[in-house]
């Protein structure tokens, strides 16, 4: 008997049909004599419906009640999914962040779990009950409905998973697992039996969309196993795990990319102490999280150019953030490119494996392609280049790699 959290996302909920063909799946692991904890999404589609409804009703609207509107979606999904499980005999109910309850931080629309009550939960699983459980959602100290942001449900599910000391947490979605690159870019892109939490989350934070950033972070803290799986067939999917747990690791695991880039320039600043601070101190008060960054001495060496990445939809608020800092900063001119996209190697085995970023560079240069930033981890070599060339780069680094199917 095992303990195995399977979370259903969105477009594996869609309608009735999609709910019945999850809870056979369901069905069968709790005939397998599994105790089995179920976390859904909203059905596809409905989450944007309800945001919807609340922009339209005030553009400047309250967060609590934007949390209890929207986490009226999942609360859907549950009851029908329990309601699908019982008439096909199955002992389920469903459950909401509020009853267990699931205590989060008060940041309403991005809540963090803080801790969640298992011990009804723990002797209804023992009475052989499923625990059919909304995810994506919560209860703040102020004893209002919290929602945890966009992917949330995964978050749901990897809590829960580690709350229960579950052996396994199965995320079902619409692809049948981690590739080693976007499939519909690279036609060769191969599916990997594992991954490890580190490349993992370097892949979801990178723009991969199959975890959510924060889920693969939990899972990595807990050391919960993590399975990425399709609602849509009965093969294996990519086991997210250890390092340690795999056998032989190849030195580059995947190629991603991120198009939710902008590339802003600060030229002709000041090369003195504290110039940095006086940049991205401010641009921090305003929440603007920066990527990338690099710094060019000019020939006089009393003056450098500032280079750095932020995301796209915040590049107009860094520039106007940069703009109120010239008199203090006595800079030449702004200039700004939101048509750049990131381009990542991505692996463990770059740690024992000399070579990686010249091989990057040298692929890129064959092609003409030309690197505007390049910045650098343990396991991941980045290089922002020019839009245009996204595809015809993820092609040449994933053949370059040896990443291509057989």
């Amino acid at each position: 008997m095992a303990r195995v959290v399977k979370k259903f996302g969105g477009t594996s909920v869609a309608d009735l049909d999609r709910i019945r063909a999850i809870a056979t799946k369901v069905k069968a692991a709790v005939d397998a004599g599994d105790q089995v904890v179920v976390v859904v999404s909203a059905m596809s589609g409905v989450t944007n419906k309800l945001v919807g409804y609340v922009q339209d009703a005030s553009p400047l609207y309250d967060l609590r009640e934007y949390d209890a509107v929207v986490a009226a979606g999942e609360q859907v999904t549950a009851g029908l999914t329990a309601i699908v499980l019982q008439e096909m005999g199955v002992d389920a109910r469903s459950w909401l962040g509020w009853q267990l309850p699931v205590h989060t931080t008060d940041a309403h629309g991005l809540a963090r779990i803080e801790d969640i009550d298992t011990e009804l939960l723990e002797e209804r699983l023992n009475q052989g009950q499923v625990a059919v459980i909304a995810g994506f959602q919560g209860i703040g100290p102020d004893n209002r409905i919290t929602t945890l942001g966009r992917g949330g449900s995964d978050t749901t599910a990897v809590a829960f998973a580690a709350a229960l000391k579950a052996d396994r947490c199965d995320i079902y979605t619409d692809v049948d697992g981690v590739y080693t690159t976007d499939p519909r870019i690279v036609s060769q892109a191969r599916k990997l039996d594992y991954i490890t939490y580190e490349e993992m989350l370097e892949m979801a934070s990178l723009g991969a969309k199959v975890l959510q950033t924060r889920s693969v972070e939990l899972a990595m803290r807990y050391r919960v196993p993590l399975q990425v799986l399709s609602s849509f067939s009965d093969e294996p999917g990519t086991m997210v795990v250890d390092e340690e747990d795999i056998v032989e690791q190849a030195e580059i695991s995947g190629i991603a990319y991120s198009s939710d880039e902008a590339k802003i320039t600060i030229e002709h600043v000041p090369d003195r102490p504290g110039v940095s601070a006086a940049i991205f101190g401010p641009l921090a008060d305003a929440n603007i999280n920066v990527d990338m960054i690099v710094q060019n001495v000019g020939p006089e060496g009393d003056s450098t150019d500032v280079t750095f990445t932020v995301p796209r939809i915040d590049m107009d608020r860094s520039v106007k953030v940069i703009k109120g800092l010239e008199d203090e900063l006595g800079y030449r001119a702004v200039k700004f490119d939101d048509h750049v996209v990131k381009v990542s190697v991505i692996g463990v085995g770059m740690r024992s494996h000399a070579g990686i970023a010249s091989k990057m560079f040298a692929t890129l240069a064959d092609k003409g392609i030309n690197i505007q930033v390049i910045s650098t981890s343990e396991i991941k070599v980045s290089v922002l280049i020019a839009d245009e060339y996204t595809e015809l780069a993820v092609r040449a680094l994933h053949t370059a790699y040896k990443l291509d199917a057989a």
